[in-house]
Formats: C-alpha cells, sequence, structure tokens
C-alpha cells in the first residue's frame, strides 16, 4: 500500500527536492506519493519547512510524523496545534559544512591569514604562527554538530573544551555541564564557538557577564543562532579590545540590516548564514529512513524531545 508524503515548503525547495526524495524513498523499499498538494487527511508524514504556509497541523488526521528539513526546530517546536512525531534534520553533509566552516575560520584566525593577505607587496614580516597545541578552544553546545566540531579541532591538535546542558562523555574533549561548567569552560574560551539551539536557556548566553569570563583577545565564531549573543555587549567587548575578533554567520534579523554596525566594525567577519546547509542529495536519504522505520514500526531517528525544546 503506497503512503501519501505532503512536502510542505516554499516551491524551490520542492524543485530541489522531488527528485532526491523520490529516488532516496524508493531505495528504502517505500511506495509513496510524494506532492505539495494532498489533501491533509490523507497525509502519512509531512516534509516540513517551518516557513512553509503550513501552519495549523489539527487537520492531519492520520499523519504519523514530521520530518522538519532545518536542523533548528525553534519556529515549530512551540506550535500549540502540534502533536505528532517531530524530528529535527541530522545528515552527514550539514555536519560535514559545519566541520568545514568552523575549522576553516578558526584557522583563519589563529594562522594570522588576514595579515598576509591584505599585506601590501614587499611586506616581509616571517612571524611564525602559534601551533594548535597552544591553543584553547570551548565549543558551547555537544549535539550532533558542536560535537563534531569539538573532535574535528582536536584531531588539529587544538585542546578542546565543551559545555552542554546535559553531562557529555566524548573521547579527547574536556566535557562540562551546568552553570558552574559554563563559567570553567569560558574562563579557558581563547576560541568560543557557539553551536547551542535558541531556547530561553540558552538566549543572551554570551553577554557583558559572561563575555567578561574569557581571556583578553579571545575570539567569538557563531554559526548557531542570532540570539544566543547580545549584540550591543559583544560590539562593547569588541571596542574595548577584550574580545579580538568576532566570526558570525547568524543574525537575530536576517538579512542582516546594511545600517547594523557589524557590517564595518575592523574586528567583525559577517558570513550570510552559509556556514551549513540542508543538501537535498543528503537530507532526503535521513528523510528516507525515517519514513522507512515509521513503515516498519521502528522508532523515528532524531526526535525532538518538547521538555528541552531541541
Amino acid at each position: 500500500m503506497s503512503v501519501n508524503v505532503l512536502f510542505a515548503a516554499t516551491e524551490d525547495r520542492w524543485a530541489e527536492y522531488e527528485d532526491p526524495l523520490r529516488r532516496e524513498i524508493a531505495a528504502v523499499g517505500v511506495d509513496a506519493r510524494i506532492a505539495t498538494d494532498i489533501p491533509a487527511a490523507e497525509v502519512d508524514y509531512i516534509v516540513y519547512a517551518p516557513n512553509s504556509q503550513v501552519k495549523d497541523f489539527t487537520p492531519f488526521t492520520r499523519a504519523r510524523a514530521v520530518l522538519n528539513l532545518w536542523a533548528g526546530v525553534e519556529a515549530i517546536v512551540g506550535n500549540p496545534t502540534l502533536h505528532l512525531p517531530l524530528a529535527r534534520m541530522v545528515d552527514p553533509a550539514l555536519t560535514q559544512g559545519m566541520i568545514e566552516w568552523v575549522t576553516g575560520h578558526i584557522l583563519r584566525l589563529h594562522l594570522g591569514m588576514d595579515a598576509h593577505i591584505g599585506a601590501p607587496a614587499g611586506t616581509w614580516a616571517p612571524v611564525a604562527p602559534p601551533l594548535a597545541f597552544d591553543r584553547r578552544v570551548t565549543v558551547l553546545g555537544l549535539g550532533e554538530l558542536g560535537a563534531a566540531c569539538a573532535v574535528a579541532l582536536a584531531a588539529l591538535g587544538f585542546q578542546v573544551t565543551g559545555w552542554s546542558r546535559s553531562q557529555k562523555d566524548i573521547a579527547g574533549i574536556c566535557c562540562l555541564s551546568g552553570d558552574n561548567g559554563l563559567e570553567q569552560a569560558l574562563r579557558v574560551a581563547e576560541y568560543c564557538v557557539l553551536l547551542l539551539p535558541k531556547t530561553p536557556a540558552t538566549e543572551n548566553i554570551l553577554n557583558a557577564r559572561t563575555l567578561a569570563l574569557m581571556p583578553g583577545g579571545a575570539r567569538v565564531l557563531n554559526p548557531g543562532r542570532g540570539q544566543l549573543i547580545d549584540d550591543d555587549a559583544l560590539l562593547a567587548a569588541l571596542d574595548a579590545g577584550h574580545i579580538d575578533h568576532a566570526t558570525l554567520d547568524v543574525f537575530r534579523v536576517e538579512p542582516l540590516p546594511t545600517d547594523h554596525p557589524y557590517w564595518t566594525h575592523p574586528r567583525v567577519t559577517v558570513t550570510p548564514h552559509v556556514a551549513s546547509e540542508t543538501r537535498a542529495a543528503y537530507s532526503s536519504k535521513t528523510i528516507a529512513e525515517n519514513i522507512r522505520r515509521g513503515e516498519a514500526g521502528e522508532p523515528f531517528l532524531h526526535l525532538v524531545d518538547r521538555t528541552t525544546g531541541y
């Protein structure tokens, strides 16, 4: 018997996902009708982006799960009409993209690449950069993406501390948790990478008080959520020189307004929310596997915990 899969996202996403979804769902042995216009009462699975037109899940009386296209679920997890299992997007390409962005930008700062890239012709200043062995990185958030980045940085030789809400155990990483653990993690953060979800508990986790805990000359990288940083506090810490540089990929308002101080601040690098992206060829495999599991009566992967919000 065929299952009905509603693709609830923007038109450009449908053009990107239609063929890979059909291919990957067929590859796991599920006979499926996949479309953007299936009547709600006939839908078995919803492949969902929070910017779609679907806001009320009440009519989906036979649906078995909502399979999010985004890694973040803050735009849907609080929807009062949603009582179905909700799975967030986890896929190898999303993780790999984040590893590459984080390690690339840390190495750029660590090696002082800008001094050579922007130097006038004839400049010869043979100052060797430090070694990763002598630099400490703190990763705030040890979920799929944070843990992967922490492990990759440790493999490069950095001394890596990770912090998460609940205690984790990752080989080669000093894992901390709780309020005291956060202070410990920030006190050694010569580089601080933010990969936490957006929740009431994480909003403005970097603020005037917590930024002051970091060593003088520390660098901040935020590919997580714009709301994790108190922007005024970060700008003040940059102006004072306590924070040497901030590389920011996510913002409270996107696109970042053209008059925002981040654009022109000499100690800030802005990237346009490109740290990592779901790619249809890979994320379709995650969606297909969850549909297969649903049809086989197996547990769904990557289910969201409604109490924590991620």
